[in-house]
């Protein structure tokens, strides 16, 4: 009887074993399919990180770092585009599978999503006209009005830090419109990446007699310090292979020669 109990316990034990490995087999095929093609979110209004070409084509640092990271994973890149402040709430509705557009990780957004672990950084400046005495401060812009993007860090920071005493932040929904309404003069300042104002507009002929305002504005609890992917908290094997992915194109030099074509300064994190 002690034998018969052993053969059953061993049988049952063989079946438990042969279930869990068909439900890891399972679990292995759904991951296989899902990477069968990677949907990037992004806003694509923000050269050059992403833009689009006359002829409608997806262009920019971070579409290049895309595309790479889905050839490293042998995958098709699906590129959705979002206005910038609905990229969070568009990846938590599974509209794409990861943000990949110049968004900086902070300890705010970190609380509705994860990050991959940081791939470059970029100094944040305000822009004004040439001979402005405008500056990155509440003395400094007075009765100015500036623009911001919409659900950006820049947004974040002018609200909390020049909001509060009088000076007019107007948000808007694409940077373009922002460019469009400081030439016009309806704007007097607008703040953002240091390198989208001096590619996407200050070297445009729309942005000809206007400059830098002042020094580059840090406050790594407002501004972050880099930039990485949007994920999903629940997306952890995702963000791994991105991980793995990114790493890869740091250690070849891949990120840095894309840096190169784009910026004028060293940006990648390592």
């Amino acid at each position: 009887m002690k034998l018969q109990w052993l053969n059953r316990r061993f049988a049952a034990f063989a079946l438990v074993s042969v279930s869990a490995a068909a439900g890891m087999a399972t679990l292995d095929a759904h991951a296989a399919d899902s990477m069968k093609e990677l949907r990037f979110g992004v806003e694509a209004s923000y050269a050059p990180f992403e833009s689009k070409t006359p002829s409608g084509e997806l262009t920019g640092f971070d579409i290049d770092i895309g595309n790479a990271v889905c050839a490293k994973l042998k995958t098709k890149c699906v590129w959705v585009e979002n206005s910038f402040d609905g990229l969070i709430p568009a990846l938590q509705a599974r509209k794409f599978d990861a943000i990949n557009s110049d968004m900086t990780i902070t300890d705010k957004r970190r609380v509705a999503i994860d990050f991959t672990d940081p791939i470059y950084t970029i100094p944040n400046q305000l822009v004004a006209k040439k001979g402005s005495t405008i500056l990155p401060s509440a003395d400094g812009l007075k009765g100015k009005r500036v623009g911001v993007l919409q659900g950006s860090i820049q947004e974040t920071y002018a609200k909390a830090k020049w909001a509060p005493a009088g000076i007019d932040v107007e948000s808007y929904q694409a940077q373009d419109q922002i460019y469009a309404d400081l030439a016009t003069g309806r704007l007097d300042a607008a703040f953002q990446d240091a390198e989208a104002a001096s590619k996407g507009f200050l070297k445009q002929p729309q942005g000809a007699g206007f400059a830098f305002a002042g020094p580059a504005v840090s406050d790594d609890k407002l501004l972050g310090s880099g930039v990485g992917f949007g994920v999903r908290k629940n997306d952890k094997a995702l963000k791994d292979a991105l991980n793995r992915a990114l790493k890869e194109l740091k250690d070849d030099g891949s990120i840095d020669r894309f840096a190169a074509k784009y910026f004028d300064v060293k940006v990648v994190l390592k």
